[in-house]
């Protein structure tokens, strides 16, 4: 990596200050009398065990002859000195020596609270084996476990029932610049499962690692963090183990002072830091990113992170297709958080691509949910989101569209998208009526999880002809057709969100504007393997994005484009950035975290960070607040 950058605040290249040693990490006050005394005896008595219990310091068997030397881990580990290649392939032996998958998902969180980097290493060696474990669909169910699995916590617990005390509670987690990225969920709406109460630190927990996986934001320098609210779900408020509040949801005026006063201290303690709201309910989501949207950058991966994905597929689609944006017709069956979030960003790019006003790009679209499709006359039981879509009654009259078939009959449309969980709905009469109308339908299933998917990408290939275009929600195996396999792209978050956050962070832009989802857009798209020439002819042939197994390298792509339109838009305040292309790259690379043991250069405490000091991160064992007299 060129040394150009390597000064940078954030870059990942070369020694890391550790003061790990003797007395001086500890902090507190009211310790100085125990210090006297220890201090004529051996002050070295916390410098090894110091080090093996923090997690982005420890590097077990690895550490070099010369680092047990210098903070005295002879006697703590054994004598053999091994490289992270071989901790790695004794980690995936363990991995792999448990039955299920929770138990594994169980593994690698005892992993993650001991070694930071062999964790992250390990599912970088195995993403495509591990992918589900670590988040969806297992981590639901380790959130849906969380009270009777819990052995120790991680990130920020803050709760409706102790507004004044936020501020302080946020304040143990760094210093106004130490915090790049925070990821705060209320447990109301987590993976499908529903209302998982405080168990929801678990999904802001696994986003971030999937932020620091995919896109090296450094995982001591985020912010997992739940509102706890408490919760409607009958079975934890029963449930004697159970650790969150045991009250029913706060509504109304008290839980939206909770947020404020929870944006307002975090916006105050970390001005730079860019926040990301995850798994909010169907009815606060949306209001939440609205409200916020204009002040600072920030993020709802449910409503934007799902339409950037779609929309991505979409692009690569249309070039496949050969469709042009002012003609395009949408069918979208589900109008729920991620419907209208994927609604939001077609009708964005349809304006942006067309001299249309977003207004009259959202009339390319037609959205059905539980009313049936969105009429004007249904006001009162829509959403405001789901308003934006409705009819006007007068073009239906006389027209049938009491059934998704008849409506796709009267649409003809070019696009049908699912996300509505109501598995099979996208049935052979139906997908034969889209396909009698266009030459290439493109139909996303996109309902998680699998079970719930509208349509089996098989049967789609099958009733089009081998004609249609698919993404869906879920990973599948390729399908086979007319002698040949292709691979179905996956319409995963996780190859977007990555790139946006990182690109937010490293410009430190002021807002995240429609501009900048589309301009990520647009950079996912392009890494579509169905556009690369190279792919024809392959099972790749059809895939409308890339797979996950690329995301570092993609999410590279997706920062650039972030940063470089947020200084279009005046929303890029970091000094310094490159003007050149390639030097842009070297400067986002050099500032993404990877998982390797980095030579650790001892310092005294007196003149050492936080992070140097062990007290950074919300994983950390060392933040001043944990010490007590017995220590």
């Amino acid at each position: 990596m060129s040394s150009k950058f390597g000064k940078l605040p954030l870059s990942t290249s070369g020694p890391i200050d550790c003061a790990l040693t003797s007395h001086e990490q500890v902090h507190a006050p009211d310790l100085s009398i125990v210090l006297e005394f220890l201090m004529p005896f051996d002050t070295n008595f916390t410098q090894g065990s110091a080090l093996l219990n923090d997690p982005y310091f420890n590097k077990g068997s690895a550490f070099t002859p010369e680092e047990r030397a210098e903070f005295k881990l002879h006697g703590l580990l054994p004598p053999n000195v091994q490289t992270l290649d071989e901790q790695v392939k004794r980690a995936y032996q363990q991995y792999r020596s448990h039955s299920d998958d929770l138990a594994k998902n169980t593994f690698m969180t005892s992993m993650k609270e001991q070694n930071a980097v062999l964790y992250y290493r390990l599912i970088h060696d195995h993403l495509k084996e591990m992918f589900s474990i670590i988040y969806t669909p297992t981590e639901g169910d380790a959130i849906a476990n969380y009270s009777r699995l819990f052995r120790r916590p991680e990130g920020c617990f803050l709760n409706v029932e102790d507004q004044d005390g936020i501020a302080d509670d946020l304040n143990q987690f760094g210093s106004p610049d130490e915090i790049d990225l925070i990821v705060v969920s209320d447990g109301e709406q987590i993976l499908g499962i529903g209302d998982q109460g405080v168990g929801g630190i678990l999904i802001s927990v696994a986003k971030l690692v999937i932020y620091t996986l995919c896109a090296g934001i450094h995982p001591a320098r985020t912010l997992p963090v739940v509102l706890d609210c408490g919760t409607n779900n009958d079975e934890l408020l029963k449930d004697d183990l159970y650790l969150g509040l045991r009250r029913l949801r706060a509504r109304g005026k008290e839980y939206d002072e909770f947020v404020d006063k929870f944006i307002r201290a975090a916006r105050e303690k970390y001005p730079r830091a860019y926040i990301h709201f995850e798994d909010f309910g169907l009815h606060n989501a949306r209001r939440i990113l609205d409200k916020y949207q204009p002040q600072f950058a920030c993020f709802n991966d449910d409503v934007q992170g799902t339409g950037c994905v779609t929309l991505a597929a979409i692009m690569a689609a249309l070039k496949v297709a050969d469709i042009k944006y002012e003609d395009l017709r949408i069918v979208l069956y589900g109008a729920g958080t991620a419907g209208t979030g994927i609604a939001d960003q077609i009708k964005d790019a349809i304006a942006i691509n067309t001299s249309r006003s977003k207004e009259e790009a959202g009339k390319q679209i037609w959205c059905i949910d539980k009313p049936g499709l969105l009429l004007k006359s249904k006001e009162k039981e829509l959403t405001p989101a789901q308003l934006v879509y409705a009819r006007p009654d007068a073009e239906w009259t006389h027209k049938p569209h009491d059934s998704l078939h008849s409506i796709i009959k009267e649409v003809k449309p070019h696009i049908l998208i699912g996300t509505s969980t109501h598995a099979g709905a996208f049935t052979e009469p139906v997908v034969r009526e889209m396909a009698a109308h266009v030459p290439r339908p493109i139909i996303f299933p996109l309902s998680n999880p699998t079970k719930l998917h509208e349509a089996q990408p098989a049967d789609l290939f099958n009733w089009t002809d081998g004609k249609c275009l698919v993404a869906t929600g879920s990973p599948f195996a390729p399908v086979e057709h007319g002698g040949r396999g292709f691979e179905v792209a996956e319409c995963n978050n996780s190859t977007t969100f990555p790139g946006i956050g990182l690109g937010a962070v490293l410009c430190r832009a002021r807002l995240l504007s429609p501009g900048l989802l589309v301009a990520a857009t647009n950079a996912l798209a392009q890494q579509a393997p169905a556009l690369d020439p190279a792919a024809k002819g392959t099972p790749r042939e059809l895939a409308l994005l890339p797979d996950v197994t690329d995301v570092r390298e993609i999410s590279v792509h997706i920062a650039k484009a972030v940063i470089r339109k947020a200084e279009d838009e005046g929303l890029a305040t970091q000094d310094g950035i490159p003007a050149d292309d390639a030097q842009l790259e070297q400067w986002i690379r050099v500032q993404m975290w990877d998982p390797v043991y980095r030579p650790l250069r001892r310092v005294g405490a007196e003149k050492a960070s936080r992070f140097a000091r062990g007290e950074a991160g919300s994983a950390s064992t060392k933040r001043p607040a944990d010490y007590t007299e017995e220590e």
